[in-house]
């Protein structure tokens, strides 16, 4: 079985369905701080990191001025309301694959590092090499972080054409070309139309058909 030399993976919507975990906490955070009901989570903001999430929902209601603290907030509200994310299909099997072929792998995410960690925890998932929103100087849709995390699985850049990266969102996927590496789209959030116009070479409904699709 011919494989990619490595595999670097998004976590929400790509490892888990983790809307309900950050929606309900931007909910409740941003009840705390405006006595306010927010407004519903823009598609387009899917990937994006906190800060700029924190952004819209505070430009809704003229109150940019304190994105930082409602950015902050929800980073409490999620640690202390914390909500197990659901398991998507095939991480399991693509963990046990990637294991026993001895492929390096690992996680990239605009997601906060404690959401990551605790999640993983959690899920009993196996992936000991993770990066958050915090690890990276400019977080995607730059590709600092897919080739941070390529970096420290010992990849040089000559490599990097040969990784794959599983990513759900536009802003992910366009991290992933703009790092030279091999986006494959996962259609939880975008259509395999919109993630191959982003720059995906394929694109499946989960994980499990991509697993599926490589032992074949």
């Amino acid at each position: 079985m011919l494989l990619p030399k490595g595999f670097l993976f998004d976590f929400d919507g790509v490892i888990v369905d983790s809307f309900e975990s950050h929606y309900s906490a931007w909910t409740s955070a941003f009840k705390e701080l405006f006595d306010k009901d927010i407004t519903s989570f823009p598609k387009t903001h899917a990937g994006k990191s906190p800060m700029i999430i924190a952004e819209y929902f505070c430009s809704v209601i003229g109150e940019e001025k304190r994105t930082k603290e409602l950015f902050l907030l929800k980073d409490e509200h999620i640690k202390t309301h914390f909500k197990v994310p659901t398991l998507l299909p095939g991480v399991r099997e693509f963990t046990s694959l990637l294991s026993e072929e001895k492929i390096p792998y690992g996680i990239a995410s605009n997601a906060t590092k404690l959401f990551l960690k605790n999640s993983i925890h959690h899920l009993n998932l196996n992936f000991p090499t993770v990066f958050g929103v915090q690890d990276y100087v400019k977080p995607k849709p730059a590709p600092e972080a897919y080739i941070l995390l390529a970096e420290t699985l010992g990849f040089k850049e000559s490599d990097f054409k040969d990784i794959w990266v599983f990513e759900d969102s536009l802003t992910g996927t366009k991290a992933a070309k703009a790092a030279g590496m091999v986006a494959i789209g996962i259609t939880t959030q975008y259509t395999a139309e919109e993630l191959k116009e982003a720059g995906s070479v394929l694109a499946f409904p989960t994980l499990l058909e991509a697993y599926q699709y490589l032992i074949n």
